[in-house]
């Protein structure tokens, strides 16, 4: 960088004396939303696109959980607008003494604005998490908001925020119910294309966590084979036990009985669901007030602390642990492990970086007690189970061990200098990590095509052979002895493990914050592609959170006519390249990186001003969950259904 573009420039003391109470900017009513929106919601692209739909769905759960609503209707539009219809009791449409407009006007224009805040209506509410519908109101081009209540239907209107006019009767109706349509603002979202499979597992949450009520979503965009809209309907009546059993659908089990508790300790209704299955994961979803918690809390403090030390005591007393030459651990009792908690709180403390991590200490008392009884009562009643779990503690204990020899040994390399990295790996020039990327590319001849367009100043390519180990069906020292793992472990500079928790990621030294798997563009590219990600889902879940993982696009095909020549990366796009510029044109389609030459590559696929990465997210870690065990997993079936229902979203199996 050159001294004219580091030189600070002169400050003008004419200007400088401007800085005055004028200066100061005060945002009114929903104009903070709309000037800052990310801070309300997350993003303004496809997280907190949908974000928008569950503030929606909030209010209609809150008024579930106080008995007032047992249906709840999602709708996507034609026009990808959103109506969310509950049988509620419809907000209020009195007037409101304070703010002088009636109380629906209140809820939809002023933040922080409901009847949550107010005990006596709501004990305890989702959407305090949240920011409530006045910001999808603040961030929607246009809202609709319909009451019905009192025998009367009533509607007000609202763009960007601000009502069209006052609240009106336009009907009688014998239900009660509120029902609110909007339609998100382009000038804010990068798209406001509804994702149906997104909503929909959202949805399913919902009920699993809110036993007895009925959540439905249907597509008007879209109909199935049969002529009829795409439609789905969610209830449950056994709640988190269900929830577990559809987690573990695809997985085998240890043992036959879904565990599981729903109790009150003292004001803090506490549920819990768990089952052992013979996968050496850890599956353990929490939630509070039906928010997931993905950064844990005192509630998952609390069930780690009961689980651990019941199971101990009862193999302790058994005598199951005395030839064991080594300490069992807390990881050991949660191996093959898939459970829910979910809390109630009145008034829940959140902190962590995204605001989803539990502080409040009351509720770990109130969940160790739980699942320590639940879990207490189980293994008295069931001694052959009991035994078994053990059993599977027990082989944890010693895979644990074995595992961190192994991992000590690829710990050993990255403490080492330049030496310690992996002899293919083709380093870049910068050390800053938030400069550089590093490229996880399939097979050395496209690694070589790589090497040779990359730009070496920030991007490093790291070429892995063949397909690496399946982790989903793998010991953890299994893991650790594969060179192709070892080898990205040792290229990212990262460590795990820690005395505390041996599967903690230690990111201190990680060597770069892009991390780009490129494999081809083929089934079985598409299959490499999924095991990585299924380490990194598995193992480096932090670096995803955190990200850092993407997803590189080579072009399907190059369609070329004479100088003209147009890349495609959809069949889509190759129907219009060649109405564009001829049907004798030639059709190249890409099967390998390694069937482009450097030029293309970078042009097409690691240009940062021209390509386009798919960055890795978690939106829903259960389901996310599901879908990897689905996906790697023994069962094939499932995974067979699902690629066929999604063959044609996508050039991809995933």
């Amino acid at each position: 960088m050159s001294e004219k573009e580091t030189e600070i420039p002169k400050k003008d003391p004419a200007k400088s004396n401007n800085y005055s109470a004028d200066s100061i900017q005060v945002l009114e009513g929903l104009e903070a939303v709309r000037k800052r929106p990310a801070m309300y919601i997350g993003d303004i692209g496809v997280k907190g696109l949908h974000h928008l739909v569950y503030e929606v769905v909030d209010n209609s759960i809150d008024e579930a959980l106080v008995g007032y609503c047992n249906l709840i209707n999602v709708t996507i539009n034609a026009d990808n607008s959103i109506t969310v219809l509950d049988d509620g009791r419809g907000i209020p449409v009195e007037m409101h003494e304070k703010e002088g407009k009636s109380a629906l006007e209140v809820v939809m224009t002023v933040l922080h604005a409901g009847g949550k805040f107010d005990k006596d209506s709501y004990k305890v509410s989702g959407g305090l998490h949240g920011v409530g519908v006045s910001c999808v109101n603040a961030l929607s081009a246009h809202l609709t908001a319909k009451v019905f209540r009192n025998g009367h239907i009533y509607q007000q209107e609202y763009q960007i925020g601000q009502p069209l006019y006052d609240i009106k009767q336009i009907g009688t109706s014998e239900k009660t119910g509120t029902e609110v349509t909007f339609r998100p603002d382009t000038t804010i979202f990068s798209s406001i294309e509804y994702k149906f499979d997104i909503l929909a597992s959202r949805l399913r949450e919902l009920a699993f966590l809110n036993k007895g009520i009925t959540l439905t979503i249907k597509d008007l965009r879209e109909k199935d084979d049969t002529g009829e809209y795409i439609y789905e309907e969610f209830y449950s009546e056994e709640g988190l036990k269900e929830f577990v059993e559809f987690l573990d659908a695809n997985r085998e089990k240890l043992i036959d009985d879904t565990i599981s508790i729903s109790t009150d300790k003292g004001e803090t209704p506490v549920e819990i669901a768990l089952q052992y299955n013979t996968s050496f994961t850890e599956n353990i979803h929490s939630y509070v007030n039906n928010i997931n918690t993905h950064e844990g809390g005192t509630h998952l403090t609390g069930f780690r602390r009961g689980l651990t030390r019941t199971l101990k005591k009862y193999a302790d007393e058994t005598g199951m642990l005395t030839k064991l030459k080594f300490d069992v651990s807390g990881d050991d009792f949660r191996e093959g492990l898939t459970a829910i908690v979910s809390v109630k709180v009145q008034e829940p403390q959140f902190e962590g970086q995204t605001k989803t991590k539990l502080g409040n200490s009351e509720v770990s008392i109130a969940v160790d007690q739980a699942v320590s009884s639940m879990v207490s009562n189980y293994l008295e009643e069931n001694p052959k189970d009991a035994k078994t779990i053990v059993q599977k503690v027990i082989l944890a204990a010693t895979a644990r061990h074995a595992a961190r020899k192994a991992r000590e040994l690829v710990q050993r390399k990255n403490f080492l200098s330049g030496a310690g990295l992996p002899g293919k790996l083709a380093d870049c020039s910068s050390k800053d990590p938030t400069k550089s990327e590093v490229f996880l590319v399939e097979g050395d001849s496209a690694g070589g095509t790589a090497k040779q367009g990359r730009d070496r100043m920030f991007q490093a390519i790291m070429p892995l052979r063949g397909k690496i180990l399946n982790v989903e069906k793998a010991m953890q020292h299994k893991i650790y002895e594969n060179e192709e793992i070892k080898n990205i472990f040792t290229a990212l500079g990262v460590s795990i493990g820690t005395e505390e928790d041996s599967k903690a990621l230690n990111m201190v030294k990680l060597r770069y914050h892009k991390i780009v798997i490129m494999t081809d563009a083929d089934v079985d590219g598409s299959h490499i592609a999924t095991l990585i990600m299924t380490f990194f889902f598995r193992y480096m879940k932090d670096l995803i959170e955190k990200g850092y993982l993407y997803i590189a696009t080579p072009p399907l095909y190059l369609v070329k006519r004479n100088r003209n020549e147009i890349y495609c990366w959809s069949e889509e796009e190759r129907i219009a390249a060649l109405e564009k510029i001829g049907q004798n044109a030639n059709i190249q389609r890409y099967k390998g990186l390694g069937e482009m030459n450097a030029e293309q590559l970078w042009d097409t696929t690691m240009n940062p001003e021209q390509r386009t990465l798919r960055q890795i997210t978690i939106d829903n870690a259960a389901e996310a969950d599901r879908i990897f065990s689905m996906l790697m997993g023994d069962e094939v079936a499932p995974r067979r259904d699902f690629i066929e229902r999604h063959a044609k979203y996508a050039n991809i199996d995933v």
